[in-house]
């Protein structure tokens, strides 16, 4: 479907979009399928790898529903049916909460095809792909610092180009490029988190669960096992491999000085031979990744720029995913971007776009204002232990563990652990 451009002479676009991962490529679909003339810029070709967990909860099964995406598993999609813990002899095999907001199950598939899927449903909705498009920075206004576009290098020649739009929408990722190069920096002291994966044919491919490691020990030495910093996950792909990583928070003392390839290989040696995760069994390289979590880069809004997804720190810091919370970003700045470009430029289209950081903020201020706290407490691998060894045998706290740490609860209604996560979501004090 196509739209006539209501672009002003001189401008490329309404909206450029930087950025054609999870959360550029939804925000783009939902404003080309509102009329918008939409140009999505992209520095790599698709389909394309991404270092990920290639795991969604069903938060972010919401999200592919909501855009219209087939989840079926006749569609390629792998459904999970729950999440398996295991903290050293604990072992809890926990279904997917049934809830009004959310669908019964999650999903996983490789990055290498997921992307590639939303970035062709941008374009089947009208959004203008350009690939091998490196965006450098913003292009300001000199008399306002308003942003009104991006310098950019095009092709391997690395052509200097420059479009233009009244509003920029950053989805570049961990490495922010755009926001910093106007000066929007990131919060030191809030959590960061590394993540390193790789791929293992393994038994365990068809498994129904997914799976979380929230104790990692290096057996190497059966007379002085030594506890490791982080967690494990293994997220099963049904087509033989099963993609297995870990991740680490910026809260523990190891954060700066660990290898964190080393860290897996070690980690996966002590795990059970059958399984499969050993070297013999490896598919591609050990690939690594930066997590920003908890709104660790603000404002969200400023002066024509928005940041969407990992650019504006929406990993959570309670569960290391990041793509659920870039696509609902995504979906409420669209919502904020449409309405104010049906107004005059000025004070009205101001206040229309100045929504949208406070509709995130309400959407998951909250609740990351409380993983922040979890993250710093799990910080030393012993408070973890203690925390997974005892919270983890007490059965009425099963429940608000699962949905707090998995974000998959009823922020409105559902039942009291529900109102409980809710509340403790607003109570938490602000970070500073």
């Amino acid at each position: 479907m196509t739209f006539s451009s209501r672009r002003a002479p001189g401008e490329d676009a309404e909206v450029i979009v930087v950025g054609a991962g999870p959360a550029g490529a939804t925000v783009a679909t939902y404003l080309a399928r509102a009329g918008l003339d939409v140009l999505l810029l992209e520095k790599t070709t698709f389909p394309r790898e991404k270092v990920c967990g290639d795991g969604l909860t069903p938060r972010g099964v919401k999200q592919l529903i909501d855009l219209g995406i087939d989840t079926r598993q006749e569609a390629g999609w792998v459904h999970s049916t729950g999440l398996r813990i295991l903290a050293g002899d604990i072992k809890l095999e926990l279904p997917w909460p049934d809830l009004t907001s959310y669908p019964p199950y999650g999903v996983s598939r490789t990055r290498h095809d997921f992307d590639q899927l939303i970035a062709q449903t941008a374009q089947k909705a009208g959004a203008r792909l350009l690939e091998r498009t490196t965006v450098t920075e913003a292009i300001t206004d000199e008399r306002t610092g308003r942003v009104v576009g991006v310098k950019a290098k095009v092709g391997p020649e690395k052509t200097p180009v420059s479009y233009r739009a009244p509003l920029v929408l950053a989805c570049d990722g961990v490495n922010a490029k755009l926001a910093r190069s106007v000066g929007i920096e990131r919060h030191e002291k809030r959590p960061m988190g590394v993540a390193v994966r790789r791929y293992y044919r393994s038994p365990r491919h068809d498994d129904p669960l997914i799976e979380g490691h929230l104790e990692l020990w290096d057996r190497s030495d059966p007379a002085n096992p030594k506890l490791l910093p982080g967690y494990g996950w293994a997220f099963p792909l049904g087509d033989g491999t099963v993609n297995v990583g870990l991740g680490m928070l910026s809260t523990s003392t190891a954060f700066r000085n660990t290898d964190y390839r080393a860290l897996l290989r070690t980690w996966l040696d002590s795990t059970p031979e059958e399984w499969g995760y050993r070297e013999e069994n490896a598919v591609g390289k050990i690939g690594g990744a930066g997590l920003p979590m908890g709104f660790n880069r603000t404002p969200h809004y400023r002066d024509g720029l928005l940041l969407l997804g990992d650019a504006g720190g929406m990993v959570s810091p309670f569960n290391g995913e990041g793509i659920s919370a870039a696509m609902e970003s995504a979906q409420l700045a669209a919502e904020f971007v449409v309405q104010a470009l049906a107004r005059p430029a000025g004070p009205s289209r101001e206040r229309a776009l100045h929504g949208y950081p406070l509709a995130l903020k309400d959407m998951m201020g909250g609740y990351y204002r409380l993983g922040n706290v979890f993250a710093k407490a799990i910080g030393n691998p012993k408070v973890m232990r203690a925390a997974t060894r005892y919270g983890l045998r007490i059965e009425k706290l099963l429940p608000l563990i699962y949905k707090g740490l998995s974000g998959c609860y009823d922020a409105k209604g559902g039942d009291g652990v529900d109102r409980l996560i809710a509340v403790a979501s607003r109570l938490t004090p602000s970070p500073r």
